[in-house]
């Protein structure tokens, strides 16, 4: 493989497609790299950008292709990788160590226990432990069976059950278990409440946005394990390489100008300079800019451009330029941000 390129996992499904996933498709133009076949399944490339080569993939196997150096960075979810790198700790004894280098702020998850709970007022951990109590073999069904495992280990050592329920196995739905105590953790494919509503088990781990389905089911969420969104994740072996590592920050700075432009605008206006001051102080009272405004003085009128938040309620969009205008403003226009870039240490990798 050629040294000087940046290999990147290109998530498939939901994300590749431009009306779902959070407007990837067009995050990746706005930053200045336009994709060719993402949107189509495949094989994905970067016209302007024959340094950078699209890995298409699904994000469940992205922490393993990175920790393994298949890919150098790649685009998913917190939960995806984690549970990557819990599965390569239990199962192979390796240490993953992966570096989250950049949050999209979307796709945004929370990963729960489910269960049936019969008693309103009987908590999770009360219902827990009688199940624990009851039987010396428990059962559980997820898609994501490491994350479910590191969750279990831990809870039953804090109820006191550590000794007894200890030992775990991880298996296909629904193989007969292969351990007579502990935990059978069943791997599936998705329609986790039903397995937990009809009883198959005796809870599972689930991924939800809204809890929806879940209530739907009549099930109780127990607890919150994590919440997850879509990142940049990346091999920290690529800082060792210096060709990749400057693409790897070329890649990470405009994708941040892109994240970070979401929802803001410029806004670009004239003023008398003699209404220059009020001007001012209207900006620095409602903190419009940072260090200083950005300004170009002439001799009878002055240039602002000021950048904002679009969408915020406690100052919105349309009452500050009507409230320039009083101050004197003219020739006020709004232009949509695609890209905001507050400097190279916006970026820590």
């Amino acid at each position: 493989m050629n040294e000087a390129r940046l290999v990147i996992g290109m998530p498939a499904g939901s994300l590749a497609d431009p009306n779902r996933g959070g407007n990837l498709i067009a995050l990746l133009k706005h930053a200045g790299f336009p994709t060719k076949g993402y949107d189509a399944g495949g094989p994905t490339s970067f016209p302007l950008h024959a340094m950078l080569v699209g890995w298409d993939g699904r994000p469940q196997e992205f922490g393993a292709q990175l920790g393994l150096g298949e890919v150098d960075i790649a685009i998913g979810g917190d939960d995806w990788v984690r549970e990557r790198v819990l599965e390569f700790k239990f199962e192979y004894g390796r240490d993953l160590r992966l570096e989250k280098v950049l949050s999209l702020h979307r796709g945004g998850v929370r990963i729960v226990i489910i269960y049936d709970r019969r008693d309103p007022a009987e908590s999770f951990d009360a219902w827990f432990a009688a199940l624990l109590r009851a039987k010396p073999l428990v059962s559980m069904v997820s898609e994501m069976p490491y994350l479910a495992l590191e969750w279990y280990l831990k809870k039953v050592e804090a109820l006191g059950f550590g000794k007894s329920h200890a030992a775990y196995s991880v298996q296909k739905f629904k193989t007969p278990p292969r351990i007579q105590e502990g935990l059978v953790i069943y791997e599936t494919w998705g329609k986790t409440e039903a397995k937990v509503k009809h009883a198959a088990v005796d809870f599972g781990l689930e991924i939800t946005q809204s809890g929806s389905a879940i209530r739907n089911y009549g099930l109780e969420i127990g607890e919150v394990i994590m919440e997850s969104e879509t990142g940049i994740w990346a091999n920290p072996a690529v800082r060792d390489n210096p060709e990749k590592y400057e693409l790897a920050r070329l890649f990470l700075l405009n994708l941040y100008g892109s994240v970070f432009a979401e929802n803001k605008v410029l806004i670009l206006f004239n003023a008398k300079n003699e209404a220059t001051p009020g001007i001012l102080e209207y900006l620095s009272a409602n903190k419009l800019f940072g260090d200083e405004p950005t300004m170009n003085a002439g001799a009878k009128f002055t240039e602002f451009s000021v950048q904002m938040d679009a969408d915020n309620p406690a100052l919105p969009l349309a009452k500050v330029r009507y409230d320039l205008a009083r101050l004197g403003a003219t020739h006020i226009e709004t232009v949509p941000l695609d890209s905001s870039i507050p400097g190279l240490d916006a970026i820590a990798f």
